[in-house]
């Protein structure tokens, strides 16, 4: 099958509303927003600048003509004061590279610390901190002061316990600040750290971090009509069987609060990698939820390989009379997939998405007891964001503890191995 040469209009639709909706948090520059969330809803930059620029000229902006001569004024000096940003940045980052050891590791902390008393006085140590951290060698200028205060002082020893200790926080808020011990372990390893897990546990003790765990709530949205007419199981908890991606399809859809009402979640994972597929946020549980979910994640395959087909995929999920209405089940016999249906209530049927499901509510959803969530927009961001890291970098001890995305690529590289013997 060709590759579509370009993508629907639903996804545009997406792409432009989250970049408005992300300028909107007013952090963060148009091409960063654009780049945050090209990322995370697979957009190249270039494509999602081109959509915004068509939003722009049919919602007919005002001419630059139109601009007074106060907001001209404010515009030039804001721009003078980013040139003068650049120009210090550029100098810090020269000087820095005549200070620092040749070669691509991070100098040691001791060195870093010393390359700010040095030019503390030209630069000032916040803008120094900044630039470096912004270019791969991060230092808070908390952590000069510390020095200082010691009257730069410490061992080796405490400077190698404290990297490692930064490293390992790091890490855990890298991952959405969910990791446990053993978790955490396995990235700093994946990392190239050299440390054992006790020790992870002692740098967990020290920085005050620690995992989540996951909790036991439960609300009931698997809602059977005995007037529909059901597909038979194909799967029958055999969730170690699929030996390739795309063979199993394993679908189910939760609910969030907010402060506007309930909005529901629908999923769509490969029961080979678990990488989620499609997935979308609504406000209302009904058939065309679950059929969002379907198109996405057939298009997010279609998009990817050029060889796509879905004919002969198993897509499972329970009952629910949204995944047996004849909508639903014409969409499956239309795309070439087998509709797959386990049983009223009962989890184990469909545990796979159960403990998908439960990750996103422990990792996302229910990470912050404090927190309300605002909308059902709230939500999508949030989403959008905690499924590009769980596709692409959470490690999955069901898999090898590597992320989906790694382990379908791996899967690809040994088959063409194969193949070319």
């Amino acid at each position: 099958m060709a590759r579509p040469s370009k993508y629907d209009t639903a996804t545009q639709q997406r792409a432009v509303r989250m970049y408005f909706e992300r300028l909107e948090d007013g952090d963060i520059s148009k091409a960063a927003a654009r780049r945050e969330i090209g990322e995370l809803l697979g957009v190249k930059e270039s494509t999602l600048r081109n959509w915004v620029r068509k939003q722009e000229q049919q919602e007919q902006a005002p001419q630059p003509g139109s601009l007074s001569y106060e907001q001209l004024q404010a515009a030039y000096e804001e721009q003078a004061k980013e040139v003068a940003k650049l120009r210090r940045a550029n100098d810090i980052l020269k000087t820095a590279s005549g200070f620092f050891r040749p070669g691509g590791a991070r100098p040691q902390t001791s060195v870093v610390v010393d390359f700010i008393r040095t030019y503390r006085n030209r630069f000032g140590v916040e803008s120094i901190c900044e630039t470096l951290t912004a270019h791969g060698i991060a230092i808070a200028p908390s952590t000069f002061y510390a020095h200082q205060s010691r009257g730069f002082g410490p061992t080796d020893a405490e400077l190698d316990e404290a990297y490692a200790a930064h490293r390992i926080y790091r890490l855990w808020e890298d991952n959405r600040k969910v990791y446990g011990r053993r978790k955490l372990w396995k990235a700093a390893i994946r990392d190239g750290m050299l440390i054992g897990r006790d020790q992870v546990e002692r740098l967990m003790k020290i920085t005050g971090i620690r995992g989540v765990s996951r909790g036991m709530h439960r609300k009931k949205t698997t809602v059977a009509n005995p007037a529909h007419r059901r597909h038979p199981d194909l799967v029958d908890r055999r969730w170690t069987y699929p030996w390739h991606p795309d063979q199993w399809w394993i679908a189910d859809f939760t609910y969030a609060w907010t402060r506007e009402g309930f909005c529901y979640v629908a999923f769509i994972v490969d029961a080979y990698s678990r990488q989620v597929l499609g997935w979308v946020v609504t406000t209302v549980m009904d058939t065309r939820m679950v059929l969002m979910a379907l198109e996405h994640a057939l298009f997010s395959r279609k998009r990817t390989r050029m060889d796509f087909t879905a004919t002969g995929i198993v897509h499972h999920s329970d009952a629910g009379v949204q995944y047996t209405s004849l909508a639903f089940t014409d969409a499956l016999a239309d795309a070439g997939l087998q509709g797959s249906i386990g049983s009223v209530g009962d989890a184990l049927d469909n545990a796979m998405m159960e403990s998908t499901i439960g990750l996103y509510k422990t990792e996302l959803i229910d990470l912050d007891p404090a927190r309300t969530w605002r909308d059902a927009r709230e939500i999508e961001t949030e989403t959008a964001s905690w499924i590009y890291w769980y596709n692409h970098q959470r490690l999955h001890s069901s898999i090898g503890d590597v992320p989906p995305i790694e382990y379908e690529q791996d899967y690809e590289d040994i088959n063409t191995a194969r193949k070319a013997q």
